[in-house]
């Protein structure tokens, strides 16, 4: 299908961008690039500044510092910027904000209307089909679910085809279940149109659900870009190690190249070089990399468990007095209180200097 409209993904690039509000930086210093037909996220808590991120992108926030280039053209610095409605981004937010006198169809076509109408109803026509809601155009908002509302939404912001489309925690207000329903759709979706894309989130696993490339923030600052894969199995930094997924810091000893000792005994597997044989570092261990084994005879004292449907979550008490995370198969139902063995898998060390 072909329109007048039509728009190239493209590629951006983030250098050393700082944001200040009378003086105070929100900002600091942020470098990222997200290439042609990517789907970006900026994942971390509330208040870490991903947001004010995304609206400097999107051109509501001035940069204190840096630079925002699409394609190698300058889109803002410190004496320019762009305005907003010319970037030709998409927006969907987590209010949805659609417009509830306007039908379907209007809502869509709002940011085409200087399209041909043949053109808008080819557009809306495929687009509907494309989200699943085909033979909605005449509807009203008031009558769809939430989460075919998040469809419209996002059918409306990918309409007049945006070089980026820009998503600031557009499914927080969904149940759990839509939500994992809804994010990998959508993720298709995207792929489907070869549309370039930045997702703003607190929840990895939506983050990592939706992602190529991940950028874990906090306090203003992004600690490192990644896939998911590898922001969680090789994070840079302790905020990422903690911040994503569920861990354990255990006071270590290294004994020898791809050796560390530790309260769970001798553990061989890849680790980074520059540690020296008796230097003291911390070790991260992680549900998955001690799993029970009824062969083992290293035990742990079960102190707290949580059922997750396909496997228990417990907290174990090592003979050390350490606790630490341990998954198990949902079959494997023990109380708190009992020993269980354990057994470990790490094929990859991840360590860090040893916190005083």
């Amino acid at each position: 299908m072909t329109s007048s409209s039509s728009t190239a993904v493209s590629e951006l690039s983030i250098k050393n961008v700082s944001i200040a509000y009378d003086d105070i930086q929100i900002i600091k210093e942020v470098s990222f690039s997200l290439k042609e037909g990517q789907i970006g996220c900026l994942l971390g808590p509330s208040g870490c500044g991903k947001s004010t991120l995304l609206r400097a992108i999107a051109g509501f926030e001035p940069l204190a510092e840096g630079e925002i280039h699409i394609d190698g053209e300058l889109f803002a610095s410190t004496s320019y910027s762009l305005p907003p409605e010319q970037r030709q981004f998409g927006m969907v937010f987590q209010d949805i904000a659609l417009f509830p006198h306007l039908t379907i169809f209007e809502n869509i076509v709002f940011g085409i209307k200087h399209w041909s109408k043949q053109e808008q109803i080819e557009r809306v026509s495929y687009l509907l089909e494309l989200v699943g809601l085909s033979g909605y155009e005449t509807r009203y908002p008031h009558s769809l679910s939430g989460g075919q509302q998040q469809r419209i939404a996002l059918t409306r912001a990918m309409a007049p085809k945006p070089r980026l489309l820009l998503m600031d925690e557009p499914f927080s207000g969904l149940d759990t279940k839509l939500r994992e329903e809804l994010v990998p759709e959508i993720r298709q979706i995207l792929l489907q149109e070869k549309m370039s894309a930045i997702l703003v989130t607190h929840d990895q696993l939506e983050a990592f659900a939706m992602a190529d490339q991940v950028s874990v923030m906090s306090d203003g600052y992004i600690h490192q870009t990644g896939s998911a894969y590898q922001i969680y199995h090789k994070p840079n930094t302790r905020f990422v190690a903690s911040f994503i997924g569920h861990g354990d810091f255990l006071a270590s000893v290294v004994c020898g190249d791809d050796c560390v000792h530790s309260d769970l005994g001798e553990i061989k597997g890849h680790a980074p070089h520059g540690y020296d044989a008796g230097e003291k570092i911390d070790l991260l261990v992680r549900p998955d990399d001690i799993l029970h084994d009824d062969e083992s005879n290293f035990k742990g004292l079960i102190v707290n468990k949580w059922f997750r449907g396909s496997h228990f979550l417990y907290r174990v008490r090592l003979p050390s007095g350490k606790v630490v995370y341990c998954f198990a198969s949902s079959h494997h139902d023990h109380s708190v209180g009992q020993r269980i063995g354990l057994s470990v898998h790490l094929d990859h060390l991840v360590l860090f200097p040893r916190e005083s």
